[in-house]
């Protein structure tokens, strides 16, 4: 059951998921499209899933879920992993890696493997203060309050001196 990302209660689960390019207006449309058409089909053992999607700086899919009703199960969390493959597959833009870090350089935001933001907190390119993502977030109130925060504020804390 698809419903509008502001309604889903601050307890709601939350998958984030970065591209590791930025997403064209055409292509987050699609994807907006194609997500909740998934959204309105997600069950879990048969019951509807209430679910929305949010997609910010046309880089993150970010998809919520009120558990309230009913929670994902491990077949309904395999079939959203699948879809996001899907999505990868057509837009050709890659979803999944975790050993990728993005974070704003100036007004713009930065997409980094790992060992390059490492080799950049050691050269001092980026600081406690450089604003990150953290995409570690399980709640829609840590991804509203704690999602955008300084380094030395999330896990990316331990790459710095």
């Amino acid at each position: 059951m698809l419903t509008d990302f502001k309604n889903l209660p601050d307890d709601s689960r939350i998958w984030i998921y970065q591209a590791n390019r930025k997403l064209s207006d055409d292509e987050v449309a699609e994807i907006e499209k194609l997500t909740e058409e998934f959204l309105t089909k997600w069950t879990a053992h048969g019951a509807e899933l209430e679910a929305a999607v949010e997609i910010k700086y046309n880089r993150f899919i970010v998809i919520g879920l009120n558990q309230a009703n009913a929670s994902a199960s491990g077949c309904s969390i395999d079939a959203s992993v699948h879809f996001i493959q899907s999505l990868q597959d057509k837009f050709d833009v890659d979803l999944l890696d975790k050993m990728n870090v993005t974070f704003y350089s100036g007004e713009y935001i930065a997409y980094k493997p790992l060992a390059d933001f490492r080799k950049m907190a050691k050269d001092k390119s980026v600081s406690k203060n450089t604003i990150v993502f953290n995409n570690l977030v399980n709640t829609k109130a840590e991804y509203l309050e704690n999602w955008e925060v300084p380094a030395h504020e999330s896990w990316h804390n331990r790459f710095l001196s």
